[in-house]
């Protein structure tokens, strides 16, 4: 029953009514400890959405100070951005061209061609949370820009699967994304500029 009232609720939606729902007293009753269970877990949720909205807003001036343009590209919230920015400082003697912060992201192709089939395998190296974050604006990019919808469209009538096109897409974004963190008005980021205020 609970199940069929909620089941086509938007997330959103999902989450407040969850919040609201009433157990009633007797937890001994399977449906009223589920009930008490969910409602748990929905405001927990709506916490750390608010925890979440407060850091957001607290990061975002620190990261538009330090490289504006990066913000700006699609995609690209304060928290994509800042771990892009906190992977760049890591790794400034290594951030020498495109090619070098693909590497660091993990997004270079690797060549696993054989015979006459030419292909490139998982880059399992590189700084997985700066990988993460690319894989991130790729999602956001496929749902919401349509070049890139056209693009992953175009790219599946050519028999690549959704992997691959995500690949290809995270490289792009890299090339794109390189530029931002690693120029500034000096030219490059230092670690004073990634260093917090006193």
């Amino acid at each position: 029953m609970l199940r069929e009232q909620v089941a086509r609720l938007e997330m959103a939606s999902l989450i407040r009514t969850l919040a609201r729902l009433w157990p009633g007293d007797d937890l001994s009753r399977s449906l009223a400890a589920t009930r008490a269970a969910l409602r748990r877990l929905a405001r927990r949720h709506q916490a750390l959405d608010e925890e979440l909205a407060e850091l957001d807003a607290e990061i975002s001036p620190l990261v538009r100070q330090v490289v504006p343009q990066l913000m700006e590209l699609l995609g690209v919230g304060p928290d994509t951005a800042g771990q892009l920015l906190v992977s760049a400082g890591e790794d400034l003697e290594r951030m020498r061209s495109k090619a070098a912060f693909a590497h660091l992201a993990g997004v270079a192709p690797i060549p696993a061609s054989s015979g006459r089939t030419h292909r490139h395998r998982l880059n399992r190296g590189g700084d997985r949370v700066a990988n993460n974050a690319l894989h991130t604006i790729v999602l956001t990019r496929m749902r919401f820009d349509e070049r890139t919808r056209a693009y992953a469209e175009r790219r599946t009538k050519q028999e690549l699967n959704k992997k691959d096109i995500m690949r290809c897409l995270k490289r792009f974004v890299a090339r794109e994304v390189y530029r931002a963190p690693t120029s500034t008005p000096t030219g490059r980021i230092t670690q004073t500029d990634l260093a917090p205020a006193a």
